[in-house]
């Protein structure tokens, strides 16, 4: 068995590094994925040069496909504030250590009168353990539901901007989540969850990252946990990403 030590807050834990509990949403070629923002579906198809196709079932010796993709739109993806900057800023540049102490919270949305869901400082006052480097917002009702959904158009479940000042003032720097935006799907381009976490322009946070459309089944019990973000190498500021929760043994 591989194991981790991990010491946080004065406890000594363990984490099995075999048995990764994986919150991302596969992507495919096709409708069957999450969507947002009217962004196309990902599209993977084999690549075609002269009389070369990049097919095993149309008689090539080899696989070979093109993917088209949009990160923020497609599926589970990692932002960095490139995001949100007129300036480029790469997420493969500012997200450099990949191992993170998690909390994973379950969340209840507000209604607002306008009819908006929302989720306030409220759900997680009290709540939030101190010196945890990331938090995981899971948003109930939990249903595999979202694995497919297409939320174009829908004005999906969001973070209020208090929120995420708050997250960001714990001293949080890796925030997940499982909607397609911590920001309103129409805001008029404030992005104003995105900026209090990333306390931009005034203190810009440059190693925090966002987390969007994850999914954390129901059976994954609100707790600490190792948390590790892997993303591609892609010079922009979101990449297509997998994170994995390990469960933490406290070691007396």
């Amino acid at each position: 068995m591989k194991k981790a030590q991990i010491h946080f807050e004065g406890n000594n834990y363990t984490a099995n590094l075999e048995s990764p509990i994986d919150v991302s949403i596969p992507m495919q070629s096709g409708m069957e994925n999450p969507n947002a923002f009217h962004i196309p579906f990902p599209r993977f198809e084999p690549i075609r040069v002269g009389d070369f196709v990049g097919s095993v079932a149309q008689g090539s010796g080899a696989n070979c496909e093109n993917l088209f993709i949009n990160a923020h739109g497609n599926g589970t993806h990692t932002e960095c504030i490139g995001h949100i900057t007129p300036h480029r800023i790469s997420v493969n540049d500012t997200l450099t250590s990949f191992f993170f102490t998690c909390q994973l919270l379950s969340v209840q949305p507000e209604t607002l009168e306008n009819g908006d869901y929302i989720i306030t400082p409220k759900a997680i006052e009290g709540k939030l353990i101190s010196g945890i480097e990331a938090l995981m917002l899971r948003t109930l009702p939990n249903s595999t539901q979202k694995l497919t959904q297409h939320y174009s158009g829908n004005n999906p479940c969001y973070l209020s901007p208090e929120l995420t000042a708050m997250i960001a003032a714990a001293g949080v720097s890796h925030l997940l989540v499982d909607l397609p935006s911590v920001d309103r799907e129409e805001d008029g381009g404030a992005m104003l969850a995105h900026k209090a976490f990333w306390k931009y322009p005034d203190k810009p946070r440059m190693e925090a990252t966002i987390t969007e459309l994850i999914y954390v089944p129901t059976e994954v019990k609100d707790n600490i946990y190792l948390l590790n973000i892997q993303i591609a190498s892609l010079q922009t500021d979101a990449s297509p990403s997998k994170p994995l929760l390990f469960n933490l043994h406290q070691v007396y």
